[in-house]
This record gives C-alpha cells, structure tokens and sequence, in this order.
C-alpha cells in the first residue's frame, strides 16, 4: 500500500484501498520527489497545500545519499511509476520535484520515456549541474554526507546532468536567487544562485516556463510563492 503522511482535513493522499480510491477518483495526481539529503517531510507543505487545491498526492521517500542516480531510477522511480500505472492506470502523472528530484526524473524519461508524464514543477533543478561537487566532491565529509550521487550532479561533460536530453514534457522550472546562507557560493558560482544552484543551471531546454524567486536551495518548496506557482502550473500549463 502507497501511504503519505497525515494531514489536518479530508486526507486526498494516494493509498490503494477502495475508501480513498473512491473518493480521489477524478482526481489529478501529483507525486512529489524530494532533494538531495532530505525525505518526505521536506514536502509535506507544499504537499498539504497541493491537497487543499484537490490534487490527489503521492509524497513517498528514496534513500538519495546511498545510491546513483541510475540505481534510484531503476531502483524507485520506476518501480513506482509502475505501481501509480498498475493500480490506478491514470492518463498522465504530475511531478513536483526539488533539486536531484528532478535530476531523477529527466534520467527516468531518458530511459524509459515521456509516456504518462502530465505537468512537472522543477524547483531548483541542477539542470546543467553545480559547481558545488565540482569544488567539494574529493573532500570526505561532502561524499559523507551526499553519498553516491553527490558524486555526479557536476558540471563537466562526464556528470550525469551533462547526459539529459531536453524536455519532453510540460515543465515550469522555480529557480531561487538568494545566496547568502552559503558563502562558498560566493567564491565559486558566476551570477544568480541560490546557495547551491545558479539560475543559469536550473534553466532547461524546452520548458515551457520559467520564473525566479527570493529563495533559497534548502527552502525553496516552502516558500509561500513558490508553492503558489507551482499550484497555477499543474492547474493551468503557466505560471
């Protein structure tokens, strides 16, 4: 059984028993994918406020400091795509995703294709990757903390976000401009970013819309506009 966290009101979470399925049927459905070093609970508010605006949610959690970026597609995306299909066989499948969230959903269309993929709301997407690994993948304590995939979310030709083809599929991409929490990010990124990912990177293309908030990485999927945007997307195609 597909279970998400509680909520306060009617729970619109995505479980395969016939009460919910009863009640979500018509329903759109948005599966969130969380960051880099981060769970589920990451998402819970703009899973909550994706509810209250009658999506149906899939918030589940993946263990992204252990494996790479294919070992999680192949490992949990797909696998769950599958069970979504198996189990309510929708027309297509909204995606909300943070930071390697995102990463691992270009992977998983690159794979497997565009096929039910609906709207997607990338925010802060390494689209070109950061120089963050480029600087600190050597040092022990970053591969501690970030594991595999810490490795490969580069800027060089030889990273795996070097290796995605452009959008497939209706996607707005959220890029954060505020930097100041990360001094590093001083030092070594060019222009507007967000502590981790540059506004340039985060760009893909073709995506069907863009916008820039006051956000930082870490944060950015609470944020109370950005949350508003993402909602204006999934419901409409634009932000």
């Amino acid at each position: 059984m597909l279970l998400v966290p509680m909520c306060r009101g009617p729970d619109k979470s995505l479980t395969f028993d016939g009460a919910t399925d009863e009640v979500a049927t018509g329903r759109e459905l948005v599966v969130l994918l969380h960051g880099l070093a981060r769970t589920s609970h990451s998402m819970r508010k703009m899973e909550r406020e994706l509810q209250e605006a009658g999506f149906l949610t899939l918030n589940r959690g993946y263990p992204s400091r252990r494996d790479s970026v294919d070992e999680l597609v192949d490992g949990f995306l797909k696998p769950l795509v599958d069970e979504v299909v198996e189990k309510r066989d929708p027309d297509r499948i909204h995606f909300v995703t943070h930071s390697l969230g995102g990463i691992l959903l270009r992977y998983y269309v690159k794979q497997y294709g565009p096929e039910r993929i609906g709207r997607v709301v990338m925010l802060a997407p390494p689209n070109h990757g950061s120089e963050m690994p480029d600087n600190l993948k050597g040092f022990a304590p970053y591969r501690w903390v970030f594991g595999k995939v810490g490795q490969e979310l580069g800027t060089g030709d030889d990273d795996v976000p070097a290796g995605l083809p452009p959008a497939r599929f209706e996607v707005g991409v959220i890029a954060g401009t505020r930097s100041w929490w990360n001094p590093l990010a001083w030092f070594w990124m060019a222009g507007d970013n967000d502590g981790t990912v540059t506004v340039e990177s985060a760009r893909l293309e073709g995506m069907t819309d863009f916008r820039e908030v006051s956000s930082g990485h870490s944060l950015i999927m609470r944020h109370r506009e950005v949350i508003e945007l993402t909602r204006r997307f999934l419901e409409t195609g634009g932000f």
